[in-house]
């Protein structure tokens, strides 16, 4: 993938408020502060040293005024990292609540354990915030319903990080798709790749010092601390993630659905489990899932899938990830370092490459120029209306095809779906599984 050097070279007391204010002197540092937009990065683990990356990128519209985090060792080594990247220090808190509260915070991102998604980017978008939110968007397919809700409401800006919708290459080939470029498409192939260790079996320890656990946990309920969930291995508890579908699943799955031009399907189908390890993790490790379009009168059959494997590293079409759109007269293979067409008889006849380094599957932080132009995009859309490239409305569908995958698997049931809602059709019990239970006063409401 092209580097982001490479591409630029081609209820809170004012007393509170006050002191987690940037100083006049820290905004004198900064030429045209005044115009830019001001964020406050929350959870600041992993991915959301990409935020980072990306905001610096776009430093003459953007400035990192905050940042959030529930760990004080994470929270400060981030501090130090946004100071040492961007020349000035910003200023630092453990509660997001007290960052809502503030005037001069114009927009958050949000990089926490999923489970904190959808809840903060709904308190967000109630605080007259824009909110940038990581995949998945929502712990759960009501909970994704509620944000899409919370932004028709409230108006402000929501782009989920599905950053390939930024892509060039993944824009100008999707284009060519739709124009006809190989047919009439009926078939995504999309898969993900990696070889992730066991987890092991977590022992309860006391809470660490630095850590806020009453809110790292939140609105899930209550449990013991573990020493093997903070702060990665929660993406594989029911409580706090979602599994490789949404982890990772949820980017080519929604490149195939923008290709093929569809949005949810009538049935979905998923099959897997827990093999290579027997430990904590409580999703599967490898899965089949399959999303099935039916004809209408005014629509073709389609169909999409995704195979995800955690822990075997054999990769598909020489890939650990990617997705390949079918079509009558021929077929693309698109990944984040470029495409390739094929025609009817699986000749290559044309291809398009970022850069000769792949993109690792175990790259946890996904530091690259699209993230940089999914964040150039989210800040014209706040200061321009320009429009948004993944809307919550367009990922919240992705994200809950996905969700639904993991009921399916959950079941082991096929379920039918409304196609307009993707509400599952004459299954109470699965139907059950459309939302959950919160730690009592945590319930998010719209």
């Amino acid at each position: 993938m092209i580097s982001r050097r490479e591409f630029l070279s081609t209820a809170v007391t004012a007393t509170t408020a006050a002191a987690l204010a940037p100083t006049a002197r820290s905004y004198a540092q900064i030429l045209g502060a005044n115009e830019r937009v001001n964020f406050a990065v929350i959870g600041l683990n992993g991915r959301a040293y990409a935020h980072l990356s990306s905001l610096e990128y776009n430093e003459k519209s953007a400035r990192i005024a905050y940042v959030c985090d529930v760990d004080a060792t994470i929270l400060q080594k981030y501090a130090a990292a946004t100071e040492k990247e961007c020349g000035y220090a910003p200023a630092t808190e453990k509660d997001f609540r007290k960052l809502l509260a503030l005037k001069d915070v114009d927009a958050i991102t949000i990089a926490t354990p999923e489970h904190w998604h959808a809840p903060m980017a709904i308190a967000g978008l109630q605080a007259d915030k824009h909110v940038y939110v990581e995949k998945p968007c929502s712990h759960n397919p009501r909970e994704g319903e509620m944000l899409v809700a919370a932004q028709q409401k409230y108006g402000k800006q929501v782009q989920m990080g599905s950053q390939q919708r930024s892509s060039p290459h993944t824009i100008e080939i999707v284009g060519k798709i739709h124009a006809g470029l190989i047919g009439r498409t009926y078939f995504g192939k999309a898969w993900y790749v990696n070889t992730r260790k066991s987890i092991g079996v977590g022992k309860v320890v006391p809470v660490p010092a630095t850590l806020d656990w009453e809110l790292w946990q939140g609105p899930a309920p209550r449990t013991a601390y573990k020493d093997n969930v903070h702060p990665y291995n929660w993406h594989w508890l029911h409580r706090y993630g979602t599994g490789e579908t949404l982890n990772n699943g949820t980017h080519e799955v929604d490149v195939c659905r923008w290709a093929l031009q569809v949005d949810y399907p009538n049935r979905i189908t998923a099959s897997g489990g827990r093999y290579q390890f027997k430990d904590d993790w409580e999703f599967y490790d490898t899965l089949d899932t399959a999303f099935t379009y039916e004809a209408t009168p005014s629509s073709e059959a389609k169909l999409i899938t995704w195979e995800g494997k955690s822990c075997q590293g054999m990769k598909v079409y020489d890939r650990d990830r990617g997705a390949v759109i079918m079509g009558t007269t021929g077929s693309v293979l698109i990944d984040r370092d470029g495409y390739e067409v094929y025609n009817a008889t699986g000749k290559k006849v044309d291809e398009f490459k970022t850069s000769h380094n792949r993109t690792a599957s175990a790259d946890l932080t996904g530091k690259d120029s699209m993230t940089d132009l999914h964040f150039e995009n989210f800040i014209a859309a706040i200061r321009t209306g320009e429009k948004l490239h993944a809307p919550i409305q367009t990922g919240n569908t992705s994200v809950t095809m996905l969700q639904l995958s993991n009921i399916a698997w959950e079941t082991k049931r096929e379920l039918q779906l409304d196609p307009k809602t993707a509400h599952i059709q004459g299954d109470p019990e699965a139907m059950k599984l459309w939302g959950r239970t919160y730690e009592k006063g945590w319930e998010p409401k719209v």
